[in-house]
């Protein structure tokens, strides 16, 4: 609770102050992130400017206030409702709260901007910075099966009349539930989630947003995700020509890093999980261990392919100095982002279950 809460005073002290302030020729410009969100609303990006404001502080709020409305009553013995739907939505909501990703795109920022003007670090970035090491010890200390236990909603014991029975996994609290022979779906008893044998349709889900996915890697790497404007001409730039801006100016650590970020892991993603769709419905029953920890892989690393719509959406929030200089966000941008969430969407629908169907069906036939 005493992270959770410095977590809180932190992350709302640092919305109200510039992460970056810009100087160029007499002029000066700041972002904080709510302008940086505004900014691209007004150039047209709304789509751009919801993932923004989505990832950096609807989702960072929801998880701070909904940890507190669990853990402060908690402490105080009491228990307000719908405690356990609460904390079953901060599990769900996790994966895309992307601070530390927005940190890494302000990084790569300074160095594209070092070249062209003077840049000073607000209250904000030292806010955030402290921010993302009091959510890491808030995680570090969280003991979710204590939660649960003090909501009233410990893990039942097994029994021997049910020791024959099947069993369902939540994916929202962990916890394995029994299931009666016969009933492919019922609630979880501990948070309410509902519980499925296998997730209906995965695959046909996954193959729908990860074929979308597919088809829109090609223009998010072509198009353009950003064109500067300055009184010595335009240029238009792509991921890739980023990725080579900052091996050339000598950040040759952040180009590698930027170009596995945004390159290399949404097109390993799309592979991996064409490996995972073909292998399951073919009934393969090649290294299911490996293919399942390949499947871990692939959930966890997607959210860090977002760096370069951070690094967008800070240069278009500092450069906006006219007539010496203005960014404007591409439609590459746009593509780009969609690729980002529809191969998380597509990851989270698998279900990795499915890898060890054929290997079980193979042991029961022996």
């Amino acid at each position: 609770m005493a992270f959770s809460l410095a977590a809180f005073i932190l992350f709302s002290v640092a919305n109200l102050f510039p992460i970056l302030g810009l100087s160029i020729q007499g002029k000066h410009t700041e972002a904080t992130l709510l302008g940086a969100v505004l900014e691209l609303q007004k150039q047209g990006m709304g789509m751009m400017a919801g993932l923004v404001l989505f990832t950096t502080i609807v989702v960072p709020a929801m998880e701070l206030l909904g940890l507190l409305y669990v853990l402060l009553p908690l402490k105080l013995n009491k228990k307000p409702p719908g405690q356990a739907a609460v904390f079953r939505l901060i599990q769900v909501l996790r994966p895309w709260g992307m601070i530390e990703v927005l940190m890494l795109g302000i990084l790569v920022s300074l160095v594209k901007l070092a070249h062209m003007a003077t840049v000073q670090p607000g209250w904000s970035l030292w806010l955030f910075g402290g921010f993302i090491f009091v959510m890491a010890a808030t995680a570090a200390s969280l003991d979710s099966e204590e939660i649960w236990a003090r909501l009233g909603r410990r893990c039942p014991v097994a029994t021997q009349q049910n020791s024959g029975a099947g069993y369902l996994t939540c994916h929202a609290c962990g916890m394995l539930s029994y299931a009666p022979a016969g009933k492919h779906e019922q609630h979880c008893p501990r948070c309410g989630s509902v519980l499925h044998v296998r997730k209906p349709n995965s695959v046909g889900r996954c193959w729908s947003l990860l074929i979308a996915a597919m088809i829109l890697y090609v223009p998010a790497n072509v198009l353009p995700v950003m064109s500067t404007s300055s009184i010595v001409g335009a240029q238009v730039d792509t991921i890739m020509s980023g990725v080579i801006y900052l091996w050339v100016s000598g950040s040759w650590p952040l180009a590698l890093l930027v170009f596995f970020a945004s390159v290399m892991v949404p097109l390993l993603k799309l592979m991996a999980l064409t490996l995972l769709l073909v292998t399951v419905q073919t009934g393969s029953r090649w290294r299911p261990l490996d293919r399942t920890r390949l499947y871990r892989l692939t959930e966890k690393v997607g959210r860090w392919s977002m760096v370069d719509i951070f690094v967008v959406t800070m240069l278009v929030a500092l450069v906006d100095v006219r007539p010496l200089a203005a960014v404007q966000a591409g439609p590459g941008a746009i593509a780009f982002g969609a690729v980002v969430v529809l191969t998380m969407v597509a990851a989270m629908s698998f279900d990795p279950r499915l890898i060890w169907d054929s290997v079980q069906e193979n042991v029961h036939s022996r």
